[in-house]
């Protein structure tokens, strides 16, 4: 079952919520990284913001995530964009990275501390940064306290413990962050290289597995998480949050 779940997610543009406008303003949030900022991707995926980060820097990248064909795709684009010198693919356990404590200016995770908690994440990545160095996470929460049972029961299912923003924020203060600005993501990062390609990925996936019951199940809830999204979008959304490591 897991090899079906990336042979889904390997085809999008996206593994998760984003765009490129909101990487673009999590980090003009930041000021004062050096001219060429040591980076770390968390969770990258294929790197679509990996490249977008690129863009905006002149610093060194190094992408890592747990499932290695998403990282030979990554590293496949860094050579046909001539970027191998400053993007570097990794294959990596999020909550072991395998770096040396202070290594980092910047961290950064689109969509992925959710896989290990907010908590945990700022906890386990804080030592690989650089005094004063920054983390920036996008992360999902409720907008609203009062969400309908069929979105609590949903979602809880997939990030029990999701919380207001107002409450990750107190976590991170709490581990001595500093919170440098936060915003939401528009309603557009959700679809157009996340939920509208995988509309169309779907029916392919059901026609090469007709009779596979459990991926055919497994389908099912993906158009029924869209299918609440597109109902319930007022009640829970993407934050991105960017943080400061003290002295």
């Amino acid at each position: 079952m897991e090899d079906f779940f990336y042979e889904i997610f390997e085809v999008l543009p996206r593994q998760g919520v984003g765009n490129k406008e909101a990487t673009q303003k999590a980090f003009e949030a930041i000021q004062g990284l050096p001219p060429n900022p040591k980076i770390l991707d968390i969770g990258c995926g294929t790197g679509t913001q990996t490249f977008d980060l690129a863009g905006l820097t002149n610093g060194d990248i190094t992408a890592v995530d747990n499932h290695p064909p998403f990282i030979d795709i990554l590293n496949r684009k860094a050579e046909q964009a001539g970027l191998t010198r400053r993007i570097h693919g990794v294959v990596g356990d999020m909550s072991a990275p395998n770096f040396k404590a202070g290594s980092f200016d910047l961290i950064w995770a689109e969509g992925s501390i959710f896989i290990i908690g907010f908590e945990k994440g700022l906890e386990k990545w804080r030592p690989l940064l650089k005094p004063k160095g920054y983390m920036a996470v996008s992360d999902m929460v409720w907008l609203r306290s009062d969400p309908p049972e069929k979105v609590r029961e949903f979602l809880g299912s997939d990030t029990p413990g999701m919380k207001l923003t107002e409450d990750l924020l107190a976590d991170a203060e709490r581990q001595g962050y500093r919170n440098i600005d936060h915003f939401f993501l528009p309603d557009d990062a959700w679809w157009k290289d996340y939920y509208e390609p995988m509309t169309q990925t779907i029916p392919q996936i059901r026609k090469k597995y007709p009779e596979e019951q459990n991926i055919q199940e497994f389908l099912d809830s993906l158009e029924l998480e869209i299918e609440i999204f597109q109902d319930y979008s007022d009640y829970y959304g993407y934050v991105f949050i960017i943080l400061q490591k003290p002295d």
